[in-house]
């Protein structure tokens, strides 16, 4: 395996107190060529010290896990990997709680019901910088985040609102380029330098904060 190619591979950690299926999923990762699983944790204090250790470019994370709340620990476990993506395992989990994975970073949610295939292709969804969120989930979601009570002075440019408001119709970066005419390169520039404005992990986070803070009155 070449230097450039070990590059393009998405390094998963796989974080889930249920052992054969979070080995299982390490298995399925390392199946693929492109995704190969760093390690698995069946507890935050164990995430926490494989984070440091491995450097995952996408993080797994189980909602109920032994020692805490993975929505909770999101902000925690962003600040030991800053540059990850986190993907919350869901199963029947409360929309209060994937509203506060939203607003803790996460870029989004992975049914354990759904298919492998489905699986990895999340993880590569969240690496390349999708959020990880069907349209109709978002829809539920945005209008259910906190707000501050009062707008908030920001610098964003009229076309950062632009693509926020595409952004919260659930368009990935590729629609978002086609309705404005742009290359996803381009749109990919505005969401990063929105998400800097906002202070945001994940394009999630940007739209979480956006809502919270006023800048996107409709919802």
């Amino acid at each position: 395996m070449t230097a450039e190619t070990v590059a393009e591979v998405t390094r998963v950690l796989v974080v889930d107190d249920h052992e054969v299926l979070a080995t299982s999923l390490a298995h399925v990762l390392d199946a693929e060529p492109d995704l190969i699983s760093v390690g698995v944790a069946g507890s935050l204090e164990r995430a926490r010290s494989l984070i440091l250790t491995t450097a995952p470019d996408v993080i797994l994370l189980d909602h109920r896990l032994p020692d805490g709340d993975g929505a909770d620990a999101i902000g925690e476990l962003l600040a030991l990997r800053p540059t990850a993506q986190i993907v919350m395992l869901t199963a029947s989990a409360a929309d209060h709680v994937l509203v506060k994975a939203l607003e803790k970073g996460a870029s989004g949610f992975v049914s354990k019901t759904r298919s492998l295939a489905e699986l990895t292709s999340a993880v590569r969804a969240a690496a390349a910088g999708e959020a990880v969120i069907s349209p109709e989930l978002l829809a539920r979601l945005l209008p259910r985040l906190h707000r501050s009570g009062r707008p908030r002075a920001t610098d964003l440019t009229e076309r950062e609102r632009e693509v926020l408001g595409l952004l919260s119709g659930g368009l990935s970066n590729a629609a978002i380029a086609a309705e404005l005419t742009v290359s996803v390169h381009t749109v990919r520039n505005h969401i990063a330098n929105l998400s800097a404005k906002l202070g945001a992990h994940s394009k999630l986070e940007a739209l979480s904060i956006a809502v919270r803070d006023g800048l996107l009155p409709d919802i």
